[in-house]
């Protein structure tokens, strides 16, 4: 029955994205504009964080979201890690975040000197469950207007949302909730640019928001984040302390904190700028990939297609699937008989709470999540295979 299924799923995937000998999970597509924006950027010599394309760059992303500001930066994790140092998190804080998602959301809150405290999923979004995270904070307490975790004696400061696979979770329910106990949102929409909540884009609804612009993104610019916020003073405070926080003067180098130097080079914002161009249609034909998995899928028993939760509209980052019942066993061989055909599917990350630096960790009840990671094989999902006939 296994292998059964196995060639199955592989024919089921194969019949979406045709009979290339290797397809992987997502690749970037460089082309003539971005060659020619790097070109003009390298022709200025303007190629490390101060050039024009820097600035370019946070206003086409800022006028995308419709963040006041956008603050780009290195990578997705030091955008979290300075969102997070904005917000207010302090060294030996808790932070509740989710426990299936990428290390970068835990260990930048290590960062910033706090502790993560695990938090299960929602079966439906994949993001953090708002149930898991009420049943979380009634095992906390309140000492002095301040909500405390009473095993370890840590106060809990913010809540760190993710939106998987660009799927965007119930962030209005989770903000409410942090707003009704005291907790400030940063929210990790590193994987959904171009994901909206009904006209919203993710990213905008906590205080703070990031992105990630990684090389498997819809939008690369090699390696680079963004912090998004409507704050004037936070948007401020993030240029400044992302560029070591240098005074504003012709030839001085005076400085008037420790801060870090986190600035995106033009050089990367270049590439990004040329990426911009082409997102709109990036974006039209991540949708009818997912129109077309879905289809696929809609006839294979015992596997389901991961749709865009209600209300929203997802980028669709990664097209994701799900086994109707959890088999760690069955997962595994689906996905090692697709690698050994070619096709680089990939399963969800380990739970952080599994990692080992993480183990010790607090965390509520995980179930949901341990049944996806379980479950859940993310197919190829490159633009450019929605273009096959």
């Amino acid at each position: 029955m296994r292998s059964t299924l196995a060639h199955e799923f592989i024919a089921t995937v194969r019949a979406v994205v045709g009979d290339e000998p290797v397809i992987g999970l997502h690749e970037p597509e460089i082309g003539e504009v971005e060659q020619a924006f790097v070109a003009e950027c390298l022709a200025s010599t303007f190629v490390s964080s101060v050039g024009p394309f820097v600035t370019r760059f946070e206003q086409e992303i800022a006028a995308i979201t419709g963040a006041r500001h956008a603050i780009v930066v290195s990578n997705g994790t030091s955008a979290l890690h300075v969102a997070l140092t904005l917000a207010g998190v302090r060294p030996g804080d808790e932070v509740l975040i989710p426990a299936l998602s990428f290390v970068a959301t835990a260990n930048a809150v290590v960062h910033a000197g706090a502790r993560p405290f695990f938090v299960d999923a929602n079966p439906v979004t994949l993001g953090l469950d708002k149930v898991a995270l009420e049943v979380v904070i009634s095992g906390f307490e309140r000492r002095d207007g301040v909500l405390v975790n009473p095993r370890t004696g840590s106060r809990v400061s913010a809540i760190v949302p993710m939106h998987t696979f660009g799927h965007p979770l119930d962030i209005r329910a989770i903000v409410a909730l942090a707003d009704e106990h005291g907790l400030v949102v940063v929210e990790d929409a590193a994987e959904s640019l171009g994901s909206y909540v009904g006209d919203r884009h993710t990213g905008t609804f906590g205080r703070l928001g990031v992105l990630s612009f990684n090389g498997n993104k819809i939008v690369t610019t090699g390696g680079g984040g963004m912090v998004l916020t409507d704050d004037d003073e936070l948007g401020a405070r993030a240029k400044h302390i992302t560029s070591t926080a240098k005074l504003s003067h012709p030839w001085e180098f005076e400085h008037d904190e420790v801060a870090w130097n986190y600035r995106m080079p033009n050089i990367n914002a270049a590439l990004g700028m040329a990426q911009l161009t082409r997102f709109d249609g990036f974006l039209v034909e991540k949708r009818r990939l997912a129109d077309r998995y879905s289809a696929a899928f809609a006839d294979l028993d015992g596997i389901s297609f991961l749709p865009e939760p209600e209300g929203t509209t997802s980028n669709y980052w990664l097209n994701a699937v799900r086994l109707d019942v959890a088999d760690l066993a069955l997962r595994d061989a689906l996905l090692q008989a697709s690698h050994d055909a070619g096709l680089k599917v990939r399963p969800f990350w380990n739970l952080l709470s599994d990692q080992r630096m993480y183990r010790e960790n607090e965390r509520g009840d995980l179930s949901t999540a341990r049944e996806l990671l379980d479950s859940v094989i993310c197919l190829p999902s490159s633009p450019r295979l929605a273009r096959l006939p």
